[in-house]
């Protein structure tokens, strides 16, 4: 293969992702719409039905809001029965978050075709090209939850946007 071949064929993937990346937008969009919740809440209960319950504070860290955000998350799927507040059976001053079963039963509806359908697509592979397109999406996960951090950071204030400059920049200048 040619370099311009392959370069052709690297520029022929990276359309193929976005358009693989747009497509499950469209089935987050429209689950959340069947749901009846908007897309955060419909993150937040992914992560409770992939990871199991957990406090308000261990979901807001692994979804990246604040607290606050996410109890407000928490309040509209509790007020639509999808997730309840339960005691910590091990700590029973801890509450923890679970999805109701109601809602699992909506969530296999909705997605259980989907996961079907993709292991059956899965079987066409050999195991060294399973292990190549695990890889490949690991590393993609990878790059693209690095990215999401330096674009976040690209948001934050600056150290300091008091008058004089930063305490650090304030006592050099003393």
């Amino acid at each position: 293969m040619s370099n311009q071949e392959k370069k052709a064929l690297i520029e022929e993937v990276g359309r193929t992702v976005t358009e693989e990346q747009d497509a499950r937008d469209a089935v987050d969009e429209a689950a959340a719409e069947r749901l009846g919740v908007n897309r955060s809440d419909l993150r937040g209960m992914g992560l409770l039905l992939f990871r199991g319950p957990m406090t308000a504070g261990e979901l807001a860290e692994a979804v990246g809001l604040s607290p606050s955000a996410v109890t407000t998350v928490l309040d509209r799927l509790e007020r639509a029965s999808k997730v309840r507040r339960v005691r910590d059976t091990v700590d029973r001053r801890r509450v923890l978050v679970e999805v109701t079963p109601e809602a699992r039963e909506q969530v296999e509806e909705i997605w259980g075709p989907i996961a079907q359908a993709g292991r059956a697509m899965l079987q066409r592979y050999s195991v060294e090209e399973l292990e190549l397109i695990r890889d490949m999406l690991r590393r993609s996960r990878d790059l693209q939850l690095e990215h999401a951090a330096r674009i976040r950071k690209m948001s934050e204030p600056p150290a300091s946007t008091a008058p004089g400059g930063s305490k650090k920049e304030r006592k050099r200048g003393q």
